[in-house]
């Protein structure tokens, strides 16, 4: 089981973290969320950072605009994530030298696409 953080995770089920979650827990991921102001989504729960999250993360799945991700990038830094996944609207090019210095692979895809394609 693959440990998956959500960064910018939501209990709205409209949005695609959401939809994300559930999809992930459904291809026998593990998503852990993380979001700055809830306690819990879908019964799990919620961490304020990405360095607080429990465990070795295999991937990052980004669901914060670039104007907002300059902290996030430094935690993902700090964990150390196989990759990270710039979901639609996330795209952050600025971002991708210094992830791929510390042998983090950046992914501008669609979690949910990869994971109904098979190329998850």
């Amino acid at each position: 089981m693959e440990n998956v953080i959500v960064i910018g995770a939501s209990a709205n089920e409209e949005r695609y973290s959401n939809k994300a979650m559930k999809m992930l827990a459904d291809y026998g991921h593990n998503p852990i969320p993380v979001a700055p102001a809830v306690e819990t989504i879908l019964g799990r729960k919620v961490y304020a950072k990405a360095t607080d999250a429990p465990g070795k993360i295999d991937t990052v799945t980004m669901y914060v605009g670039p104007a907002r991700q300059s902290e996030i990038i430094e935690q993902i830094l700090a964990i150390k994530p196989r990759r990270v996944i710039f979901n639609p609207g996330t795209e952050n090019p600025e971002a991708y030298d210094r992830l791929k210095a510390e042998n983090i692979e950046p992914v501008e895809a669609c979690t949910l696409v990869l994971l109904r394609t098979g190329q998850y």
